[in-house]
């Protein structure tokens, strides 16, 4: 694995809408490795549609800011939820990740003599992490019609969000960040449902507001294709910015978290997005050389947003993936300001 590591010691906990059935434990952790005897810790629990409850896992089952997995079911379909909560944590944060690949590989990426998880980073200075593997990604297995679309995307964010809403009901709605395609997933839950989350970041944010999105012709059947070494290498494109380690790291998580290639369609979906409806506080990160974030996107995002509580920061020397970059400390400082920020906590710099 060139010196990745993720998803050991998780602890699996399951939330339904509705009927609930027992979750098949044989996946936890990736790859061949057999769940260890204490990860059995976690428990199912139903609850209504009308509410969003915390399955129970026991105190001792896992250690403040250690991986867990959790099971969030939408309209009949479980969604992998991957999280790192401190012991006592001052706000919550949900992470979207990119087109490619899962939330693993994208967030919590672990290199020997680095550190790359923007999970833990997060969790480390008292925000509640979690990070959704939508359908057909990572953990979360693809629905009986092979494909994916915005607005089924929305969908299931806004149930996960409720679910961590319930999880920590003492603290205000969550944050969302979204990475590059779940960026603008992002933009379509914080547009139609501001009152579900406390304010929303959107880094690497690709679509551009006056440019709107053909139909596309999708076959009837979804390719499946595989992923490719070449494709997950593609991110990082500035001299210097990561170390050759951590890039084949991160090419070994992506290849063996998501070896086939999600299958998304209706992607003018997105044509609904309008900066001026965006009414909750928002943040805009960009990597300096971000090919796929390019500066004239995201001046017309900002100055059109229609809120007035909002801030775009540069990454300078990093690209599309800046928050494994030489720049993930600043990445990690304006994103825990913001987030701290719109719970009405002061992070106190640093």
């Amino acid at each position: 694995m060139s010196g990745a590591r993720f998803g050991l010691g998780v602890v699996l906990a399951v939330v339904c809408w509705g009927a609930c059935s027992p979750v098949p434990r044989d996946d936890i952790g990736g790859g061949d490795e057999a769940p260890r005897a204490e990860d059995e810790a976690g428990s199912a629990s139903a609850v209504s549609a009308s509410a969003v409850s915390a399955s129970a896992v026991s105190a001792s089952a896992v250690s403040a800011g250690d991986l867990e997995r959790f099971e969030v079911v939408s309209d009949g379909h479980p969604l992998a939820v991957w999280a790192r909560v401190p012991g006592d944590p001052d706000a919550t944060v949900l992470l979207l990740h990119g087109r490619t690949w899962s939330s693993l590989p994208d967030f919590d990426l672990e290199v020997e003599g680095e550190s790359l998880s923007l999970m833990r980073a997060l969790a480390d200075r008292g925000i509640a992490t979690y990070a959704l593997d939508a359908r057909g990604y990572g953990a979360t297995p693809r629905d009986e019609t092979g494909w994916l679309n915005p607005e089924r995307m929305a969908d299931d964010v806004l149930g996960v969000l409720d679910w961590v809403a319930a999880r920590h009901a003492g603290l205000p709605a969550p944050a969302v960040m979204g990475w590059s395609f779940g960026s603008t997933v992002a933009h379509l839950v914080a547009q139609r449902h501001p009152e579900r989350t406390s304010g929303v970041a959107l880094y690497g944010y690709w679509k551009h507001p006056g440019v709107p999105l053909p139909a596309d012709a999708s076959p009837v059947e979804p390719p499946a294709e595989p992923t490719t070494d070449a494709a997950a290498r593609s991110d990082f494109i500035t001299e210097g910015s990561i170390s050759e380690r951590a890039v084949d790291a991160f090419v070994a998580a992506a290849l063996e978290a998501d070896p086939v290639r999600v299958d998304i369609r209706r992607t003018d979906e997105f044509n609904a997005l309008a900066p001026d409806s965006l009414q909750v506080p928002t943040l805009i990160l960009q990597g300096e050389f971000d090919p796929i974030a390019p500066t004239e996107v995201q001046a017309a995002l900002f100055g059109g947003l229609g809120t007035g509580h909002k801030a775009w920061v540069v990454l300078p020397g990093c690209d599309h993936a800046a928050h494994m970059e030489r720049c993930m400390p600043r990445f990690v400082r304006a994103l825990s300001g913001f987030v701290d920020e719109v719970a009405g906590r002061d992070s106190g710099g640093g």
